[in-house]
């Protein structure tokens, strides 16, 4: 059994994991709630003796593993399960995310470090955080896992689980994208479309998987996704040699991705691995701007969030407070971006480097942009998460791209092949 432990983010209490992990529960048992169009309270985190791990995870063993692989660092995940067993060696296999996930781009003579998760398993940053929790739920014994999501959360909950021969109930809000929905269906989902908001999808799937006592995926509810997506800041350290960025750019919604990465980053730095923790700046679409106005008042007030960028409309954010945290204690920023500069953003990416995004996750590159034109004397070295494959909003695409028109061979012989004159 390994030595790790439960504890509240809020009252800071402390709890065993056979306490949570067997009897299914989510949030802090003393002050955790999980209210309608309010943020999560007592939401959990998993931590670890980190003075013995530090013992044996120096960062020459870093630097010997490959990232996209979580297992190789296993004593920082909270599994009780054989790695050498063939079973789950075999199943391993097919979790491996890109082992090469940062590129880089030159944009208006500056370096950008990108941090593509755009060719995970079902294409989105989303799988750090699938993998882990059907690998808890092999653990415990639980062949059903739900989730609500506004498609890439679920569609890899979906995927995921159809690589590992598990059930999956997903609860999606009727304003899913159709590339979205389709993927969810071509896994093998059960799909249950809300006629609400995705923050309804999240309390109603809460609701009917405490009943049926399904393992819950929501986002942030389930500890364990925000241990999935911490993954991404060791993989950050070990592909760039130890060489962290100074800033990175983190597209936003429920809050759990950010929050992370921070927790990501803090564990390399009680494990005397790195000496700071980059600059976290949050980039939120102006219709879903929960976190910026919490950061700039302290207060939530709740507000129906409307944006292009589905991914990240959350009027709710579920982790709102770790997230918050996450901004102030790396010494980041909250920004927004409108809907008509993701989009621009969008199609600059794509045409100038390759990169077919979403609109949530090319919100990094718009708040990039906003970010250094507000302040231009700041140039640190910055690094953008890509965090959704663009094909998985193919409505988006369509509003800065025009419909080709279709001509005979004839016709395009009359075209093409007149000589100039």
């Amino acid at each position: 059994m390994k030595n790790y432990f439960y504890k509240c983010s809020a009252c800071n209490k402390k709890f065993s994991s056979p306490e949570i992990e067997d009897n299914l529960v989510y949030l802090c048992p003393g002050c955790g709630k999980a209210e309608t169009n309010k943020p999560l309270e007592g939401v959990l985190t998993i931590e670890y003796d980190y003075d013995e791990i530090s013992r044996e995870y120096n960062s020459e063993l870093f630097q010997k593993l490959s990232p996209g692989s979580f297992w190789n660092y296993s004593k920082l995940f909270p599994l009780n399960i054989d790695y050498r067993d063939v079973k789950i060696e075999t199943l391993l296999q097919k979790f491996i995310l890109p082992s090469n996930p940062i590129q880089t781009i030159n944009f208006e003579g500056n370096e950008i470090l990108i941090f593509d998760d755009t060719r995970n398993p079902t294409l989105s940053y989303k799988d750090r955080a699938s993998v882990l929790v059907v690998l808890k739920a092999i653990e415990l014994g639980i062949d059903v896992i739900s989730t609500a999501s506004t498609g890439n959360a679920g569609s890899s909950l979906a995927g995921i689980c159809a690589k590992a021969g598990l059930k999956s109930k997903i609860f999606v809000p009727r304003s899913i994208p159709k590339s979205k929905l389709i993927q969810l269906q071509s896994y093998g989902a059960e799909i249950f479309l809300v006629d609400g908001s995705y923050d309804e999808a999240f309390d109603l799937c809460v609701e009917v998987s405490n009943y049926h006592r399904w393992y819950n995926r929501n986002t942030a509810y389930n500890p364990l996704t925000i241990e999935g997506k911490k993954s991404a800041a060791f993989d950050t350290y070990i592909s760039l040699n130890r060489n962290l960025p100074e800033i990175i750019f983190v597209p936003v919604g429920d809050g759990v991705i950010i929050s992370g990465l921070y927790k990501g980053f803090l564990e390399l730095l009680k494990l005397d691995l790195i000496d700071r923790i980059p600059k976290l700046i949050a980039v939120q679409a102006e219709g879903s701007d929960a976190l910026a106005r919490f950061n700039s008042t302290g207060k939530f007030v709740f507000q129906e969030a409307h944006s292009i960028a589905d991914s990240i409309c959350a009027g709710a954010p579920r982790n709102l407070y770790m997230a918050d945290r996450a901004v102030r204690e790396s010494g980041g920023k909250v920004i927004t971006v409108s809907d008509d500069q993701i989009l621009k953003s969008q199609e600059l990416i794509s045409k100038q480097f390759g990169y077919l995004v979403e609109p949530s996750c090319v919100a990094s590159f718009a708040g990039y942009r906003k970010y250094f034109d507000e302040e231009t004397h700041l140039k640190e070295n910055a690094m953008l998460m890509l965090t959704g494959n663009g094909l998985k909003d193919f409505e988006s695409l369509t509003k800065w791209n025009t419909e080709p028109d279709a001509e005979s061979p004839e016709e395009w012989k009359n075209i093409l092949l007149k000589s100039d004159k």
